[in-house]
């Protein structure tokens, strides 16, 4: 299948709406998060774990997306998860209990994950190289817009009505992202159910977790994107019951982060068309190692505050958006025959590592010290891996 077949700009638009499927379901219902606790009569924890166990269907259902997408084809798998996550969805709107809402969000995680596999797995597929890098970039901008409105209208439905809107959005949400899979969606790997043997799923990804050029980006986006997963489960508990902010300031909090994210990706847009992607990984990492640094003196050294906490966040968005676009087709230029194995093992690892930090920040009681310390962390983690890809690996990545 040639890159004819689906445009550079179709591809970017319908994957990015395939794509938002998962941050989306979190970034419009983290500011109701509190409202839902108090609605279920239920605990803090348990709030938290609708929001836990959703990563972890998003991790898991990756997996499983990927490896069938590379024997059942990109499109029926797509149209299989995508009515997963509507049913599930609606299941999430009508549920009775926190337990139910808790197992519905779960496999809502799970339907969600074909939406970041299935998108990336076409670019993958149909290009390579700096329209690869444009592509990923496109995507990032519309997936940046999504979150940066979503916790505002989110705060907008909790001022004037309750939080059943909020599911009702993503009902809606999951039947377009069905509806444009069924119509755009091109087959781009045949039907071989021989890939769907247990030895031949664990060879993939054997394959690809001792393949340097795969790792050291991969590990790169799972620091930073998977940190930026992460604090989705602290901020509203740091922000809200914490440092004393309404849900509707929390909405445009939210907006700060995501609004510089769309912004930076927007002008690394403009960077593509003079310089490598490549070229733009020491300079987004260095910015995401400051934006590190000044959220963990932020949240750990001094009294919280919405600022000392929101402009780093901000700063380390700007920071990994300039690198994203290389580090993405980086993890992916390699292994063009386990295009989806890669794009789920991706995936995987940042939302694992978005869980794991969701997970550990339970243990903290202080949510600020929880925020700076394995927020910060990831960050510098996934900087620095960038920074040592750049140094190693990139010319054979290009």
């Amino acid at each position: 299948m040639s890159g004819s077949a689906m445009s550079e700009r179709r591809l970017g638009l319908v994957g990015a709406i395939m794509v938002a499927l998962g941050p989306l379901s979190v970034a419009i219902y983290t500011p109701a998060l509190p409202t839902i606790v108090g609605g279920f009569r239920t605990s803090e924890a348990a709030g938290n774990l609708t929001i836990s166990v959703f990563y972890i269907g998003l991790a898991l259902g990756q997996l499983l997306c990927g490896l069938l997408s590379d024997g059942l084809g990109r499109r029926n798998v797509a149209l299989g998860f995508f009515s997963l996550y509507l049913v599930a969805a609606i299941a999430c709107l009508v549920a009775p209990t926190i337990e139910t809402l808790i197992v519905a969000r779960a496999f809502q995680g799970v339907g969600a994950s074909a939406g970041l596999v299935i998108s990336r797995a076409l670019v993958r597929d149909l290009f390579t190289g700096q329209a690869s890098s444009r592509i990923l970039n496109m995507m990032a901008i519309i997936i940046a817009a999504g979150p940066a409105i979503a916790p505002a209208i989110g705060s907008l439905m909790l001022a004037f009505g309750d939080y059943h809107w909020i599911f009702v959005a993503m009902v809606v949400h999951g039947m377009v992202a069905l509806l444009l899979a069924g119509i755009f969606i091109v087959e781009t790997v045949p039907v071989d159910l021989a890939r769907l043997r247990p030895l031949g799923m664990l060879r993939s990804m054997g394959m690809l977790l001792t393949s340097r050029a795969f790792l050291l980006p991969a590990l790169c986006t799972a620091g930073c994107a998977g940190a930026i997963y992460g604090q989705a489960s602290i901020l509203p508990f740091l922000l809200i019951s914490r440092v004393g902010i309404s849900p509707q300031e929390f909405g445009l909090g939210m907006f700060l982060q995501s609004g510089v994210y769309m912004l930076a990706s927007l002008w690394t847009r403009f960077l593509l068309r003079r310089f490598a992607a490549a070229q733009l990984v020491p300079w987004g990492a260095g910015i995401a190692l400051i934006g590190a640094l000044a959220l963990m003196v932020g949240t750990m050294a001094m009294e919280p505050t919405f600022w000392s906490v929101m402009l780093p966040v901000a700063l380390y968005a700007f920071g990994y958006a300039h690198a994203a676009p290389a580090v993405m087709t980086a993890a992916f230029s390699t292994h063009k025959e386990r295009a989806g194995a890669a794009s789920a093992l991706h995936g995987f690892m940042q939302i694992a590592t978005g869980f794991i930090i969701g997970l550990l920040a339970t243990l903290f009681v202080e949510p600020a010290h929880a925020m700076g310390l394995l927020v910060g962390s990831s960050i510098i983690f996934g900087a620095l891996t960038g920074l040592a890809w750049h140094h190693l690996d990139r010319d054979s990545s290009a």
